[in-house]
């Protein structure tokens, strides 16, 4: 198996396709196997390096306090092992918030950012209802297929999941490969509760595109606005009608918006170096894109 030592752990992973380098970053709880409507489109665009975070999947799960930070050390550290520089960084939900760190503790690592249904985290984010929040921690005695198919409407819109049983059937066969063990998500989750960059976003100088459902109960869609408040050079793009894996329901439009912001922003990087450096306004057109 491709697993790698990085700083205490071995984390496993995966590189699909060649050229410019796209480093994914998954959720609490899930591993690679969730990039499964992602990776046959970034392959043939990019480089795509997709790994299993401390505590998930096929990585190590040590018994010790996990960090966002510490999340961000390793796939800093992953990077060094294989030897990549700088990269793209997509992150979804808490593979987001690894994401902003990342771009915060090593600024020359990233060349810019997709954020999928994530948040700053800390006071200024938005949180799951209260109502929604005792119904997706009522987990006990069930089994990890019954979790994955109670909380189905966090996930999908009500339209896929009546319309589309092969599809879920599919979502929760990936979903049970690797499953995490019970301990090594109350670490992950606990990393979560501590995750707060508001006061610090301002700092990230390269491009960022923010991608969400708008009508996601796991992460509200207000946490993408306030994202593009605090990022000085994003964009947000909202799925109408989708919830947390809009990425896996809208896959298309989905890896398309992310091939195309990525391809721009290589552009932009050739006609200007300073923004591969994430410096805007050196004399080159700014790659701001606000709306």
């Amino acid at each position: 198996m491709p697993s790698v030592r990085v700083n205490d752990i071995n984390l496993y992973y995966q590189i699909h396709g060649e050229g410019v380098p796209l480093v994914l970053i998954m959720g609490l709880r899930r591993n690679l196997e969730w990039w499964y409507r992602q990776i046959p489109s970034f392959s043939k665009a990019f480089r795509a390096i997709v790994f299993d975070n401390r505590g998930a999947g096929r990585s190590d799960k040590p018994e010790m306090e996990y960090s966002i930070p510490l999340f961000a050390d390793d796939t800093a550290g992953l990077m060094d092992a294989l030897g990549i520089p700088s990269a793209h960084i997509l992150g979804i939900s808490m593979g987001g918030y690894i994401a902003q760190e990342l771009a915060l503790g090593y600024p020359g690592k990233v060349r810019s950012l997709i954020l999928g249904c994530t948040s700053c985290g800390g006071r200024r984010a938005v949180p799951m209802s209260e109502a929604r929040m005792k119904i997706f921690t009522a987990n006990k005695d069930l089994t990890p297929e019954e979790i994955l198919r109670k909380d189905m409407d966090i996930y999908f819109s009500d339209r896929f999941i009546a319309a589309h049983p092969e599809m879920i059937r599919e979502f929760v066969d990936v979903s049970l490969r690797y499953y995490q063990p019970r301990e090594a998500f109350f670490r992950q989750f606990a990393a979560c509760l501590g995750h707060d960059t508001a006061d610090r976003l301002g700092g990230i100088k390269v491009p960022a595109l923010i991608m969400a459902g708008d009508d996601d109960p796991l992460v509200p869609s207000e946490n993408s606005l306030i994202l593009k408040e605090l990022l000085p050079h994003a964009k947000v793009s909202y799925f109408p009608n989708r919830r947390h894996c809009f990425f896996i329901e809208e896959a298309e439009r989905f890896n398309r918006e992310a091939v195309e912001f990525i391809t721009s922003v290589e552009a932009a990087a050739k006609a200007c170096p300073a923004v591969s450096r994430g410096v805007s306004g050196q004399g080159c057109n700014s790659t701001d894109t606000e709306e």
